[in-house]
């Protein structure tokens, strides 16, 4: 199959091209360094020539509310408008677990855009939720680290491999649409603030970490709100299997 993969140069764009080309598919990469820009349609037209299945893995840095919406939901538009004029049968959207149980995060406003329009649009489709990835407590203690002193809130979360939800992607686009996907998970429920001494040592840093609700995270997504739904899909990378792995 000729398959398009937006944000191909991201983490998950980048390994879900990886896992489609080991499986002999013609890969399209979506991305502004190479010439296709979402936010404007630019060269999307032409990259759409031929193409089956699209899997977006776009993503942005968390911000203002409006400007997150704004911005992923401009390109999703866009995305679909072109999809429709070249005739793709399957749009496939990466998304996040817990998005529609907590209303104060500016990212998830902006997945849930994404699911709307998808939702609504022109092209069947397939939106595949993924719990928060194996490197999310150290990404988190990255963004709050002063002074080797990092605030981070005692999520409940359970982890997933970024090359396990890449190769799940690679499997729904090859497939037929089935709306909503069950939620993708790692096996085990794990804490974050756990998570983040556990990465830190295996990486060889000192840091110590504060325990609180009042950094990044607030309580809205506290207890099991970020844990994933009856039915969900175990991917089989545990947690510590990426930390004997190295932590990369």
């Amino acid at each position: 199959m000729r398959i398009a993969v937006a944000g191909a140069t991201g983490r998950i764009g980048a390994l879900t091209v990886a896992a489609l080309e080991r499986q002999g598919h013609d890969v399209v990469r979506i991305s502004r360094s190479l010439g296709v820009d979402l936010t404007t349609g630019t060269g999307l037209d032409e990259a759409l020539a031929g193409v089956e299945a699209v899997v977006d893995t776009t993503n942005v840095a968390a911000g203002d509310r409006s400007e997150t919406v704004a911005y992923l939901g401009g390109l999703t538009r866009n995305l679909l408008a072109a999809e429709r004029r070249a005739g793709v049968r399957h749009h496939v959207l990466l998304s996040i677990v817990g998005i529609h149980r907590v209303d104060d995060n500016a990212h998830y406003a902006g997945k849930r855009e994404q699911e709307r329009l998808v939702e609504g649009g022109p092209v069947p489709w397939t939106i595949v939720p993924a719990t928060q990835f194996h490197d999310f407590a150290a990404m988190v203690t990255g963004w709050t680290e002063r002074d080797g002193v990092a605030t981070v809130a005692p999520l409940l979360v359970q982890p997933i491999a970024p090359r396990d939800v890449a190769d799940i992607l690679a499997e729904v686009a090859v497939g037929e649409p089935q709306g909503h996907h069950a939620d993708i998970a790692g096996p085990a429920t794990e804490d974050l603030v756990d998570m983040a001494r556990r990465t830190h040592e295996a990486r060889g840093r000192r840091i110590r970490l504060v325990p609180t609700w009042s950094g990044v995270f607030g309580t809205s997504m506290s207890g099991n709100v970020l844990l994933p739904g009856d039915g969900a899909r175990i991917a089989p990378t545990s947690f510590d299997d990426w930390l004997a792995a190295g932590a990369r």
